[in-house]
């Protein structure tokens, strides 16, 4: 039986017998005594948790649900048969809860597996047939039509066309998030083993506890009712369900946390290291100027520029199709597009000859026309990236593209120091002077440029030496000093797999600022665990102090401890919310 069910169906059994119970005594009914009844309905939950902690204890764990064994067995031979059928509700109730709260927390990961595909168009030597996804294979030709999912939200709005299949559907990169979302909500942070190991010194505490009130007062009774509000369910359920809440809430920002692990350590960072090019900056996507021939406008070659980009995979292509139609241009489809790796791209656009990319591949060894070499002159000794447009085998237009700084890049800062970030360090490959001067529009507190993937890995060991550090980073090249940070956070929404795959935590937007905002999540999420916890233990101390000087009976005390456990499974859940109330006086969300 499903172990979910199995608890509903004990916490229903608990219920009933209560309820059953109650009638009887209520009504004289003569068919069983209440005691009996309750007796009955405590059994069962009794029977499955003695099983659970045997198991538990079979694979080296000892577990402090052994509380509530001890409680109910005690109340069932001292004969308060009604106290323990009130404490086997309150721990079935328990259990209940916290798969409540955890299906709550996982509905992220089944909406990310529902928008998975269910079938694909595989081409055969009888035509293009329709089968179930897990039946395709590597280099399988699959029809991909207008409108169709192709890779991880990737939508194809162009014509229709065939791929080959790389790799099998388990392991696709979808089907890799969706396993990194699974073992990110189930992982077990540092925190909550802490928590499982000092819950584990309640269970001597209590008995001994109980045990001084029993000889101090000379009644049984007392040591049950210690027992009973002692039951650790702030220990067991808080961590937890406040982890898995915010490993949710930070899939709902586009945000992957793999495991709560990375959250608990992301809650501590103290200092920032960022890559500059495609993390700080644009990554050479910002347009600066455009040069055209004589008697042209710059709204046709950058139409034609922006149709023919729709086919390519450049980094930069996007950033060309968006400035074309944030111009209200219209673009057409290309054909017969070739693109050469590195080089750029040719094609056809409205039965015109397009070639796009480098002075090489536009010009070959040609000179520049005269109207084109004022640019050249002009941009020679700076970094930017040229891109040569021929119409029909004249050279029609050059497009000049800079790095520019994000623009939510100086906010993120902001935003991180409020947080309590104390030292952002830019780590770069690039030169000095293009860093620099990033570096002063963001008023960083270091830079290190010139740097190697070797130098990389080095200043981010010798800045987690002095403190807890975050390296978020997107090339190939920042792999090895995400895997080296104390947490090392991606930009994955270009594609960076070697990055992706190193760093704990992955961005899956193409934007800066949630990089802060998992900062504020992982924070928010361990202060809640931490706040549930040690609200639930003060209350249920203070339950525990009364019961022991006769205040509280085993029932009133099973009755109370529930309501803890209540509480706390609610404030924990907190950790699914977003936190902020409203806004502050300059309209930013608070």
């Amino acid at each position: 039986m499903n172990e979910s069910v199995l608890r509903r169906a004990l916490l229903i059994i608990a219920v009933l017998g209560l309820t059953l119970g109650l009638g009887v005594w209520r009504n004289g009914i003569d068919i069983a005594s209440p005691d009996t009844i309750w007796t009955a309905a405590t059994l069962p939950v009794v029977a499955a948790l003695a099983i659970s902690i045997l198991r538990d204890f079979w694979i080296g764990r000892i577990g402090v649900d052994a509380i509530a064994l001890v409680s109910m067995s005690a109340a069932l031979l001292l004969g308060q048969a009604l106290a323990a059928v009130v404490v086997a509700i309150m721990y079935a109730g328990g259990t209940v809860l916290e798969d409540l709260a955890r299906g709550r927390a996982e509905r992220n990961l089944r909406a990310l597996t529902d928008r998975a595909p269910r079938v694909a168009h595989r081409k055969s030597a009888h035509g293009t047939e329709t089968v179930a996804i897990d039946q395709v294979a590597v280099s399988d030709e699959l029809l991909v039509r207008a409108g169709d999912a192709l890779r991880s939200g990737t939508v194809n709005v162009g014509e229709a066309f065939v791929m080959r299949a790389s790799a099998i559907a388990d392991k696709s990169t979808y089907a890799a998030i969706v396993r990194m979302v699974a073992a990110a909500q189930t992982a077990k942070a540092p925190f909550i083993r802490v928590a499982d190991r000092f819950a584990l010194l309640l269970l001597p505490a209590t008995l001994l506890i109980a045990a001084i009130a029993w000889y101090l007062s000379g009644d049984p009774i007392r040591a049950l009712a210690v027992l009973v509000v002692a039951t650790p369910c702030p220990l067991i359920l808080a961590a937890p369900v406040a982890f898995i809440g915010g490993v949710s809430r930070a899939a709902r920002a586009g945000i992957l946390m793999k495991g709560s692990a990375a959250l608990e350590a992301l809650a501590q960072i103290r200092t920032a290291i960022f890559d500059k090019t495609g993390t700080l900056t644009l990554g050479g996507a910002e347009l600066i100027e455009i040069d055209v021939a004589p008697g042209q406008g710059t709204d046709e070659p950058l139409r034609l520029l922006a149709s023919l980009e729709q086919a390519s995979h450049h980094v930069l292509a996007d950033s060309i199709v968006r400035i074309a139609r944030h111009g209200n241009l219209l673009l057409s489809q290309p054909c017969d597009v070739r693109e050469h790796r590195g080089e750029g791209l040719e094609g056809q656009v409205d039965r015109m000859s397009v070639a796009a990319g480098s002075r090489p591949l536009v010009l070959g060894s040609g000179p520049l026309p005269n109207w084109a070499e004022s640019g050249e002159s002009r941009y020679r000794e700076t970094q930017v990236l040229r891109v040569f447009v021929a119409i029909d085998g004249r050279l029609g237009a050059v497009f000049t593209f800079g790095d520019a700084i994000r623009e939510d890049a100086p906010g993120t800062v902001e935003a991180l120091r409020s947080a309590g970030v104390t030292r952002i360090v830019m780590l770069t490959g690039d030169d000095g002077a293009a860093a620099e001067k990033v570096s002063a529009s963001l008023d960083l507190d270091a830079v290190f440029a010139n740097a190697t993937p070797a130098d990389k890995v080095g200043t981010v060991e010798a800045e987690k030496a002095a403190a807890p550090t975050m390296m978020v980073g997107d090339g190939i090249n920042d792999a090895p000093a995400l895997a080296a940070a104390t947490v090392g956070i991606a930009m994955g929404a270009r594609g960076g797999t070697a990055s992706s795959e190193a760093a704990d935590v992955v961005v899956l937007t193409d934007r800066l600022e949630p990089v802060a905002e998992a900062l504020r999540i992982a924070r928010r999420t361990r202060g809640i665990a931490l706040q549930s916890i040690v609200v639930g233990l003060g209350l249920s101390g203070a339950a525990m102090i009364a019961a022991a000087m006769g205040h509280i009976t085993p029932v009133a005390g099973a009755l109370l401890q529930e309501g803890i456990d209540v509480a706390v499974i609610v404030n924990a859940l907190r950790a699914l919310g977003d936190g902020r109330l409203g806004r502050d006086r300059n309209g930013r969300r608070s």
